[in-house]
């Protein structure tokens, strides 16, 4: 099992303050005879359209010197997991998590932006202060 993310506890904070209920932590997914752990599986059901939505969350805390470096692995990290989830007929929507901090000074960036563009990257974007979500990117 892998070691939790420095944000962790602080995203599970910030989607419980938006009604959403964790369901898995860490979310296991198969892929093959590869086994994967998403940071978090959760739900919200939305009784005004009847429907049950579910996502699935990883998180990434961008603490190294070198912010390229973890962008590459997220993202890399990310699209094995969206296509583990597709396999598995998940309904689940996979989420990138980051603080506003790495979104504003990193992820703005021409060249991340284009690649969250390519490959259709769904961000959440938290404040680790005051462990509430500023922004969901689909």
């Amino acid at each position: 099992m892998p070691a939790k993310d420095f944000y962790h506890e602080i995203v599970i904070n910030a989607l419980k303050k938006e009604d959403w209920k964790i369901t898995d932590d860490p979310l296991t997914v198969h892929f093959g005879d590869i086994e994967y752990f998403v940071d978090l599986g959760a739900e919200k059901i939305i009784i005004a359209e009847k429907k049950n939505i579910k996502i699935a969350v990883e998180v990434k805390s961008f603490l190294s010197d070198s912010p390229t470096s973890e962008f590459h692995s997220a993202i890399g990290q990310y699209i094995n997991y969206r296509e583990a989830l597709q396999a598995d007929e998940s309904d689940r929507f996979l989420y990138l998590a980051v603080t506003s901090d790495i979104y504003q000074t990193f992820m703005e960036r021409k060249l991340p932006q284009k690649v969250i563009q390519k490959y259709q990257i769904k961000l959440l974007i938290f404040d680790s202060e005051s462990e509430v979500i500023l922004k969901w990117i689909n």
